[in-house]
């Protein structure tokens, strides 16, 4: 990164953040009526394509807003907000809920299986809706370079459901790095307890055809993927394990433990990624467990870093140069550590529990002023991008170029060996034969967009 790249991403951390930039086009009442977004008093329309599970949560982040209509093909996971919500329009494909609402709807809500992500995301936003998605925001490299592009084409306010971004923890980690207190960072490592005993991964077995139950439209979930049977090893939770629906455990954590990491070392594109260490490999799911190495290149004045990414840990990892006995992370086995030249910082999953290590340093510690806005948090920060306000701390312009390389740790695990990556021409130069898994592979006669 050139000393005028890395000012650049200062200022939009120190600048954009803190509201004092506004985006493009939002200078006046005119100007956000034509680009469809609202006044800060009016109430937004809000579609939501996923009503269980997450999108439970992310539809009561919004719980101010109208709530206008549901895309949802699995009615038994969606059942309890169907209930709370007895008149809003129901449809089991997102693009019939289009169809049909489109001029009632000023913005969506995402929160569906990882594979549906991108389509959904892209066909709300090529017709002017705002988006808030669930992460890990898509599932391969080339989608979030798309709905990257489409996000700034279209000029909707969005936002990656990773709220860590917004979390205190993760800005005074940021500000405790800048302002030099423990030097230059050179490793991070970044750890989960997942996928562990949350859901199967790594058997040697394919998954088992069995009858589609009466309260799925089985279609409708596939959505964008290659058709297949109908499996339980796939509905309701554990798509994640199969690269066609998921990412693995990366999809899952790594967009909240690697959030700080990404925002403190405004990280860009790795030069290489590899799996150092994988149990349980096999040809149906990510293996049951990896060790990812990433390597960045030298950002202005920051030094090379070596990121490590551990998953399905059962203690916290035994990292070299950390005094022994110190609590990781939190205590779920959840977090990130940084090395740096002169002092150790760790944050928990979300950016929480920052602070120096040993602890013990905390006593005469006293954190640096701040220089990130303390977010309102993660939904409203979105709302109030949707009515004009600054551009959300996890908008796809930062979101998709984090989610691009974070998203190469899962090639990572499907091929042997260390893998170059060219991000200007989007290539894996060292292993050709791993730039197929860049783009998905979509069903016959999908529309995109």
């Amino acid at each position: 990164m050139s000393e005028r790249e890395f000012s650049r991403r200062h200022f939009f951390y120190g600048s954009l953040l803190a509201g004092a930039v506004p985006a493009a086009g939002f200078g006046s009442t005119a100007s956000l009526s034509r680009a469809g977004f609202k006044s800060p008093n009016e109430k937004l329309n809000i579609a939501a394509i996923g009503a269980g599970g997450k999108g439970r949560s992310d539809i009561a982040g919004c719980n101010t807003e109208n709530i206008v209509a549901f895309a949802d093909p699995d009615d038994k996971r969606a059942a309890q907000t169907f209930q709370q919500y007895p008149n809003v329009p129901k449809y089991k494909d997102f693009r019939r809920m289009f169809d049909k609402e489109e001029k009632n709807i000023d913005a969506v809500l995402v929160s569906c299986p990882d594979h549906v992500h991108a389509s959904a995301s892209m066909w709300a936003m090529t017709r002017g809706k705002h988006v808030y998605c669930q992460k890990p925001l898509v599932r391969t490299v080339w989608e979030a370079q798309q709905v990257t592009a489409a996000a700034a084409k279209y000029g909707v306010a969005t936002q990656m459901g990773n709220q860590g971004y917004s979390n205190l923890g993760a800005r005074q980690c940021a500000e405790i790095i800048w302002n030099g207190d423990i030097g230059g960072v050179t490793e991070v490592h970044a750890f989960t307890d997942r996928p562990g005993h949350y859901w199967p991964q790594g058997p040697e077995v394919a998954p088992k055809e069995e009858a589609v139950p009466s309260t799925l439209d089985w279609d409708a979930w596939l959505a964008d993927a290659e058709p297949r049977p109908y499996s339980p090893a796939y509905v309701p939770h554990n798509w994640r394990a199969f690269p066609d629906f998921g990412c693995g455990a990366i999809g899952d954590m790594a967009c909240h433990i690697l959030g700080t990491p990404n925002m403190a070392l405004m990280l860009t594109a790795p030069t290489s990624v590899e799996c150092i260490k994988k149990e349980g490999a096999n040809k149906y799911t990510f293996p049951h467990q990896a060790v990812i190495r990433f390597d960045f290149p030298a950002r202005g004045t920051m030094p090379a870093l070596k990121l490590f990414w551990y998953d399905s840990l059962k203690e916290q990892p035994k990292i070299p140069g950390v005094p022994e006995g110190e609590l990781l992370g939190d205590k779920d086995i959840n977090g990130s550590v940084f090395i740096g030249e002169k002092g150790i910082v760790t944050t928990g999953c979300y950016g929480e529990r920052t602070r120096l290590l040993p602890d013990a340093k905390m006593k005469d510690y006293t954190m640096p002023p701040p220089l990130l806005t303390r977010s309102p948090g993660h939904y409203r920060d979105w709302l109030r991008a949707c009515k004009g306000g600054a551009p959300a701390c996890s908008n796809f312009s930062v979101a998709g170029p984090f989610v691009e390389w974070m998203l190469l740790g899962t090639i990572a695990m499907r091929v042997e060996g260390k893998l170059e990556w060219d991000a200007k021409k989007g290539r894996i130069t060292s292993h050709p034969e791993a730039n197929q898994y860049l783009k998905p592979k979509f069903r016959k006669g999908w529309k995109f967009a």
